[in-house]
């Protein structure tokens, strides 16, 4: 990996300009959020460059507010009479069905319950195998349902990197068949999970409330989700950093354990960017698998960012076609020197994906996004 990341440290991923399109969080801003002597365009425009990795660039505008071109609200007007109440009666069809699955493959079936997790991710033989099966077919004909009609996938080979690290080991790459600790992808939107789930279905971090909603409850157990309560502060809780080190490290060890899938920015951007790494992933200092998706569009982004639930899905929807491209890197085998720092080895990754994928690196967090999101509050 040293030979490579000397290149990229030469020769930096697509980064933004300190000024204006990029924010550093770390140095203080004092100039106001909004100019009252402007106009709401010019607010909108100073916000979008100053929190350019979570701005939205499609026609439907900020927020999914913007006015739209006649031509496009004929074809909004046409899907919202056909496609989608038919995408939406199909797509609760297969979500009841899958959920019937599951509850059939756990009847008579205890949960494993340890350390404040419940789940059905240790069932074997034929149960497991209709529920992994069956989701993964699933989630695909959702994403189908919902206009991906094709997924442009791309495996790359084994980089100079991957090499470079097994030879400083003193491995061989044929001795060295580890399994991940995690796979880790930029986030983008909600759509991200259905296609890790069509693809390797593996296990997610969620909120302890997500296995309490109806349906999606139980079919979340049977992911295997790790469970966390990032509000909690009693002396005996783990922590979200603790829990998730502690199943990557099973993952890793355990060749019968389901995968783990991490988001390690921990929020979503317009597909564009790629915030700053929380170190979860890499605390097992395990090999993990980088993925990288991109959202390409005309008229409506599927970047789940700036645009209420509601809303996005509507437009979602009401979109004739969609498309994604997938890109899986090769196994990131990390250096001692990244095992010994869990920064250094979250920093390589993201540099590594930011350079692969096209993406500009950003220094701004979800703090920024919700200063975003309330200044854009107050202008619609």
């Amino acid at each position: 990996m040293e030979s490579e990341l000397k290149e990229l440290n030469s020769k930096p991923a697509k980064t933004q300009q300190p000024d204006p399109t990029h924010y550093d969080a770390s140095s203080k801003d004092d100039r106001p959020l909004l100019k009252s002597d402007s106009s709401s365009a010019e607010n909108i425009q100073e916000l979008e460059k100053k929190f350019a990795a979570y701005a939205r660039n499609d026609v439907y505008g900020p927020m999914g507010r913007g006015k739209l071109p006649l031509k496009e609200k004929l074809f909004l007007g046409i899907a919202l009479v056909t496609l989608l109440p038919l995408r939406i009666i199909l797509g609760m069809t297969i979500l009841v069905v899958y959920y019937l699955i599951c509850r059939i493959c756990t009847l008579f079936s205890a949960p494993n319950q340890e350390e404040e997790q419940e789940d059905y991710a240790h069932l074997g033989g034929w149960r497991r195998a209709v529920i992994v099966r069956s989701g993964r077919f699933l989630s695909r004909s959702l994403l189908f349902l919902v206009g991906f009609y094709w997924i442009n996938e791309t495996h790359k080979e084994d980089s100079a990197n991957t090499q470079e690290n097994l030879k400083t080991e003193g491995t061989n790459q044929s001795e060295k068949q580890e399994k991940p600790g995690a796979i880790v992808s930029n986030h983008v939107s909600y759509l991200d999970i259905l296609y890790h789930m069509s693809s390797s279905f593996p296990s997610f971090v969620a909120k302890r409330s997500v296995g309490k909603i109806p349906l999606v409850g139980l079919i979340s157990k049977c992911l295997g989700c790790v469970y966390v309560q990032r509000e909690s502060k009693s002396s005996d809780f783990k922590g979200v950093a603790g829990v998730v080190t502690d199943r990557v490290l099973e993952v890793h060890q355990n060749k019968s354990a389901p995968a783990i899938m991490l988001f390690p920015e921990g929020t979503t951007t317009n597909g564009d960017f790629l915030l700053p790494f929380k170190t979860g992933a890499f605390l097992a200092k395990a090999p993990v698998v980088p993925v990288i998706l991109r959202y390409r569009y005309q008229r409506f982004s599927p970047a789940w960012d700036s645009i209420s639930g509601v809303r996005h899905v509507v437009f979602l929807l009401c979109q004739f076609v969609n498309h994604m491209e997938v890109t899986w890197l090769p196994l990131y085998y990390p250096s001692q020197q990244e095992k010994d720092d869990p920064k250094l080895y979250a920093n390589n990754v993201r540099r590594l994906m930011a350079s692969e994928g096209n993406l500009i690196l950003s220094d701004i967090g979800l703090a920024e996004k919700r200063i975003y999101h309330a200044a854009l509050n107050g202008l619609f």
